[in-house]
């Protein structure tokens, strides 16, 4: 247990770390930015299929295909209602991060961002929390790093927009730690989830799979292809990928 809660400590604390490289940075280029996502693309890619996917297939005996299918499908599909509630992170990460004038359209507007982020965080969390039901420590530390690295340049963009909108330094530090401490209720959440009854297991590794597969392809993808970076952002990320592979073949 306590091997978890530091994991997902380091999870949600990985957004805080973006964040405080977010204040010292200021403006970020949308180059960096886009590489470093699609590294963090690559990870998460890579960490979906071999570390949750393959294992909802292997723990689901001779269901396991239908139960993984299903299972991922309602993942993407739980993501899929939640954009409907929320906007799109890449439309909203590329918030121009020059000063405006501090008015309550922009700040709704940037606690609309953030509320995004904090609501995409929770599955990641939950992802997180069920890779350790495989029993495979390794492997769920993985699947953790991979979640913890996309969350470094995700705190870093949402510092910018809010402190253009006139929020004071402070209370944009809150709101970032507090988009962290919702990825560590979700890590909480699917570890105790999987640990209650090892039945929901293989589905449960599935669905977190699906959620990450659609956040992928939904949000990172499109945002790193966005500015101009597209011929760089693939091979980021499948260096990303490569990268997972390699910590999934040593530390399996």
């Amino acid at each position: 247990m306590e091997i978890v809660l530091l994991t997902a400590l380091g999870v949600g604390g990985a957004t805080v770390i973006g964040a405080v490289l977010g204040f010292a940075l200021k403006e970020i280029s949308h180059r960096f930015s886009d590489i470093v996502l699609s590294l963090a693309a690559g990870v998460m890619l890579a960490a979906a299929v071999i570390g949750l996917i393959l294992p909802s297939l292997e723990y689901g005996g001779k269901s396991g295909l239908s139960g993984t299918v299903v299972g991922i499908f309602c993942g993407a599909l739980c993501l899929n209602l939640m954009d409907k509630a929320v906007p799109h992170l890449h439309r909203l990460t590329g918030v121009d991060q020059e000063a405006h004038p501090a008015g309550t359209e922009q700040l709704d507007k940037v606690l609309l961002f953030v509320m995004a982020i904090a609501i995409h965080n929770l599955p990641e969390g939950v992802a997180a929390g069920v890779g350790f039901g495989t029993g495979n420590t390794g492997e769920a530390m993985t699947i953790a790093a991979g979640i913890a690295l996309q969350n470094i340049p995700e705190g870093m963009v949402i510092i910018a927009p809010m402190l253009a909108a006139g929020m004071s330094r402070g209370r944009t530090f809150i709101a970032a730690l507090a988009t962290g401490l919702i990825e560590v209720l979700g890590t909480l959440l699917g570890y105790f989830a999987v640990s209650l009854s090892a039945a929901v297991l293989p589905f449960a590794l599935a669905f977190a799979g699906g959620t990450m597969l659609y956040v992928i392809s939904d949000e990172m993808i499109p945002e790193t292809h966005a500015h101009g970076c597209e011929c760089g952002a693939t091979y980021a990320l499948l260096g990303g990928f490569c990268l997972m592979l390699a910590m999934s073949h040593y530390m399996g």
